[in-house]
């Protein structure tokens, strides 16, 4: 077994090679039927006596229902790829509710997971059986995470919070009622894990968000608040970008599927300041 990782990282346990561009942009896009990969992440913030997990993604079962994604390892198996135990995991962070985000718990016997209050209602209530939303969630996952609720280990919060030293929790909302964000603290600078606050390094860059919309101003409020945690020298993650891989390293052994995000290992870098409210797009409609 590899030394026990410190630091933060992310770990890529899903990948859909196919994906039409319009998927991911609000919007019409004149490119909306070209191909567009995503890949799934968790992350892990590697600490001297714990590991911080930021999402579970889902199981190896939902992608062979769900079809066209490949399962590279479950997050409890790339977590013990960084040399951490499973059961060294007190505290799960969950972005929010969609099936990709919250699937595997279980996995996860020792930890006290975190949610915002907002996220679970909306999730639990009849809204989330209209429309589309029935396609975003797996029941079993909501089920599972009602019983950790009557257990005591899960957490619902209304704002802000943070997991320890170094490890903070922003509620953002804009693609799910109760979205929230992490950063944390490295040696090298903050490290800001967007998860689907931006997808990928384009939504932010472009200021244009994801297809899938719960609050639009919310969303673009999201981007500012992003660039705002990470300050001057730190670094902003997105929650499904394969070029992930190309700015940041692999860690050693583990088949390009963990990469390490502190700051100062950043390869390539676009750097980014808040877009002003009165120049974002459509401004006057916000």
């Amino acid at each position: 077994m590899p030394h026990p990782a410190q630091g933060v990282f992310a770990l890529r346990y899903a990948s859909r090679t196919q994906s039409e561009r319009g998927e991911h942009f609000y919007g019409h896009d004149a490119a909306c039927h070209e191909n567009y990969p995503i890949d799934y992440f968790v992350w892990a913030i590697g600490r001297p006596g714990d590991v911080v997990l930021f999402d579970t993604g889902f199981s190896r079962a939902t992608a062979e229902k769900r079809g066209a994604r490949s399962y590279h390892a479950s997050p409890a198996e790339l977590v013990e790829r960084l040399g951490r135990n499973r059961d060294e995991v007190q505290h799960i962070v969950l972005s929010h509710l969609h099936y990709d985000h919250s699937g595997t718990v279980t996995d996860f016997p020792n930890a006290q997971v975190h949610l915002q209050q907002s996220e679970y209602d909306f999730w639990m209530s009849p809204a989330a059986l209209r429309g589309t939303n029935p396609h975003l969630i797996e029941p079993d996952d909501l089920d599972t995470l009602a019983g950790l609720l009557t257990e005591g280990r899960l957490v619902l919060h209304d704002g802000d919070f943070t997991v320890g030293d170094g490890v903070r929790v922003r509620r953002v909302g804009g693609h799910t009622p109760g979205l929230q964000v992490v950063s944390a603290d490295t040696p090298a600078g903050v490290v800001v894990l967007a998860a689907d606050a931006s997808h990928f390094y384009e939504n932010i860059e472009t200021d244009r968000p994801y297809s899938i919309v719960h609050t639009l101003p919310a969303m673009h409020a999201a981007f500012d608040t992003l660039v705002e945690l990470a300050g001057a020298d730190g670094v902003i993650v997105p929650g499904h970008d394969p070029r992930v891989a190309d700015r940041h390293p692999a860690v050693p052994g583990t088949d390009d599927l963990i990469f390490s995000l502190s700051p100062d290992s950043v390869l390539t870098r676009t750097e980014l300041s808040p877009v002003p409210r009165k120049d974002l797009p459509h401004a006057e409609h916000l």
